[in-house]
């Protein structure tokens, strides 16, 4: 799982890219395993490489000392400090220390691997206090630093006097100081059993999530080294950080683009509005878009719920006659379905609430992905059909509501249009509806009609005198859109 993640780190590595500009990154990293005068370590060398490696692809620009003798850590721990006082106070200073470690009187000492010692008084002759790794840093004064002591295996010194405690002792973290350690003071830490110690592992897997804070990766270090030890390993930490601080970088929000973003708008308000029409219109645009199953499913739904009301009718308050109106004329668009009627819709009402749908309509006929019947060739004055219709209705006098229809369409002719409207279409509305969304369902389940918006949609064909919408193939046929018509034409009576 670690080299998994170490994988990912050169990725993760390109998300600090400004931020690493702004906020320098400095580590120090030791690992002592090769003990002359104690016992040896199997695995803090190992540790101490891991940890380098991870850190130096979190964005960390890291000095890694193996099986380090007192001078050199000393040397190692001086130069960590001159370089972060030189990075600034925006700068992040991390020590990370692997190896054998014990307290004296309080004070915690992490020991060089040529580390002989017989009496306690020599001990801060032979060793190198933890705190000398606090004072380097608090003197650069910057806004956030790291110390991470996974130091706590067994004492070495049990049989030197005064030596003889367990574990290290607490520390007090200074302002803007994080500190862990492997195991809770004065407890004991284990080396592990396989490559590395359960500590350092968990830790090396957890820095990598992106964006987790400093404080949940440790909570998330110490479930899974409880885990791990069966409850004999709590690692510990303490805080003064005033700044937030994560290892890697959060993920950054994918990209989306203009058309998946309209796709999205147009999707949101169709899918609020819960009206059938709107979404059979949605997918005759987006029919392949990532939205599409989701309407598909929405369309079923609402379908389902007319055929188990059975269409009954919902008292409603007055419509509005402007927003009456403006339906009227976008479900005439959409009978009409050019460019130039979406158009025309848009110009009465450029914030309607069918605006963005009529908008998305003319982007999809200009670019070609939609059949306008206004383009190409100059069409006929006026349609046969519709020419004839209009002859049979002078012929049989005014078009009332209540008043029989008398058409070449025998699914409506003597009918009265209070009728027509709970009439099942004779084909789908929608190219490619399936037969269960129309076939015996009443148009008015998609389309609401009442008396009021049938008027109003007449008079929008009376206004823009569409010849073309009123010969356009309709679900009752041509004629339907050539009754309302003349029905306008009378008043509405």
């Amino acid at each position: 799982m670690i080299r998994v993640r170490l994988m990912l780190l050169a990725v993760a590595a390109a998300c600090w890219g400004a931020m690493a500009l702004a906020e320098e990154r400095l580590a120090l990293v030791i690992g002592n395993s090769s003990y002359g005068a104690v016992s040896a370590l199997d695995n803090p060398v190992r540790d101490a490489r891991l940890m380098a490696e991870v850190l130096e692809g979190l964005g960390f620009d890291v000095t890694l000392a193996a099986d380090a003798k007192q001078i050199e850590m000393k040397r190692a721990i001086a130069q960590f400090g001159r370089k972060l006082r030189s990075a600034g106070e925006d700068a992040t200073g991390l020590f990370y220390y692997a190896g054998h470690g014990v307290q004296s009187f309080g004070s915690n000492y992490l020991l060089p691997v040529d580390v002989a010692l017989a009496d306690a008084a020599d001990l801060d002759l032979m060793a190198i206090e933890a705190q000398s790794v606090l004072r380097q840093m608090a003197s650069a004064r910057n806004r956030t630093n790291i110390v991470i002591l996974d130091a706590c295996r067994n004492n070495p010194f049990e049989a030197v006097a005064d030596l003889n405690a367990s574990g290290l002792a607490e520390m007090k973290a200074p302002t803007g100081t994080f500190l862990a350690y492997a195991t809770a003071p004065g407890d004991v830490a284990l080396d592990g059993e396989g490559a590395n110690s359960p500590f350092t592992e968990a830790l090396a897997r957890e820095i990598t999530v992106p964006g987790a804070p400093v404080e949940q990766v440790f909570k998330q270090v110490r479930r899974a080294v409880l885990e791990q030890s069966g409850g004999r390993q709590t690692p510990w930490d303490t805080s003064s950080l005033v700044s937030d601080f994560t290892f890697a970088a959060a993920a950054p929000e994918p990209v989306i683009s203009a058309a998946e973003m309209e796709e999205a708008q147009v999707w949101a308000s169709v899918k609020a509005s819960r009206d059938a029409m709107q979404i059979m219109l949605f997918l005759r645009g987006y029919g392949d878009g990532r939205y599409a199953d989701e309407a598909r499913v929405l369309l079923a739904e609402l379908v389902q719920e007319e055929l188990q009301t059975g269409g009954a009718a919902v008292a409603e308050a007055p419509a509005d006659p402007v927003q009456d109106a403006e339906t009227a004329m976008y479900q005439a668009a959409q009978g009409d379905g050019s460019k130039a009627a979406y158009e025309a819709y848009l110009m009465a009402y450029p914030e309607g609430q069918f605006a963005e749908m009529a908008a998305a309509e003319v982007a999809a006929l200009a670019a070609g992905t939609g059949q306008d019947p206004a383009a190409g060739g100059d069409a006929p004055a006026v349609v046969p059909e519709v020419e004839q219709e209009a002859v049979q209705l002078a012929e049989a006098g005014p078009v009332t509501y209540a008043s029989p229809l008398h058409t070449g369409v025998a699914e409506i002719s003597g009918l009265t249009l209070a009728e027509v409207v709970t009439r099942s279409p004779s084909f789908p509305p929608v190219e490619g509806l399936p037969d269960s969304y129309w076939k015996g369902q009443s148009c008015g389940n998609c389309h609401q009609w009442t008396r009021d918006r049938l008027c109003t949609q007449g008079n929008t064909y009376l206004s823009l005198n569409m010849q073309r919408s009123l010969g356009k193939q309709h679900p009752f046929g041509g004629a339907l859109k050539q009754v309302l018509k003349s029905w306008a034409a009378g008043g509405c009576q």
